[in-house]
């Protein structure tokens, strides 16, 4: 069973050597309290939210409104000051698109390194070896340095590294891409076939038809709150109004 219970949770993070005396950053100062120089950003404000297994949650909110720093928080990379955060199952993190590769080394001893911080098993690891090279067609190439590698060759093996293992809980910031257009349908395949197997999805993405129709609830946030919680077509069409009714008043 996979689990999420978010227990009104604040997070907030410094901006270090902040320069200028503006009255809007002498402001921010008052209200986070900060010293001088050092301003507060109030990422996550207060938020409670709890996902069961088959939860497919889409998050959307204009940029800065708190959607990447929660992502973190479900994926236990960054830990709010204040609040409960309760996780029950394997979770996978694919936030950062670099997996921790290191140029220099061929895509063979590219494989462990990533998946290692990924979560990944021994007998994992032992089964991303053979199936990897495979499944990119790589060939020859998979024996010679990342750094040499075209960006589609790239964007294969990196896909390939972020959809081997199984999660309990996925997160996942914007939609997984293979790069390739020869390699499209294979990649969606895989990336639908690892859904399908994993209990519950956090999902970020600023593309409203995707999260539409391939999630279960939609949160939308701004400036770090809650505003809507609820059915993907409700939250959705509420969103799409407050936008252009901000647009029209600018």
């Amino acid at each position: 069973m996979a689990r999420i219970n978010l227990d009104h949770i604040d997070f907030n993070y410094p901006v270090y050597q902040v320069a200028g005396r503006s009255l809007k950053l002498s402001a921010m100062r008052r209200i986070s309290g900060g010293p001088s120089g050092v301003v507060q950003v109030r990422a996550i404000r207060d938020l409670s939210l709890q996902l069961e297994d088959g939860d497919r949650l889409g998050l959307i909110g204009r940029n800065g409104s708190g959607k990447s720093t929660l992502l973190r928080v479900v994926a236990g990379l960054a830990h709010p000051q204040r609040g409960r955060v309760d996780i029950q199952g394997r979770v996978v993190a694919l936030i950062d698109k670099g997996l921790g590769i290191n140029p220099e080394l061929s895509g063979e001893a590219n494989i462990e390194l990533p998946l290692r911080f990924l979560g990944a098993t021994e007998a994992e690891i032992k089964h991303a070896r053979t199936w990897v090279p495979a499944f990119t067609n790589l060939n020859e190439f998979i024996h010679l340095p990342f750094r040499t590698y075209s960006e589609g060759m790239k964007a294969r093996l990196t896909f390939a590294l972020s959809t081997v293992i199984d999660a309990d809980i996925l997160v996942l910031d914007e939609w997984l891409s293979a790069g390739d257009i020869n390699f499209v349908d294979k990649a969606e395949a895989q990336l639908t076939s690892m859904l399908n197997r994993t209990r519950i999805l956090v999902f970020a993405s600023h593309s409203l038809e995707l999260i539409r129709h391939t999630c279960t609830k939609v949160l939308w946030m701004d400036g770090g709150r809650m505003v809507r919680f609820g059915e993907p077509d409700e939250v959705i069409d509420e969103y799409t109004v407050a936008m252009r009714q901000a647009e029209a008043a600018m």
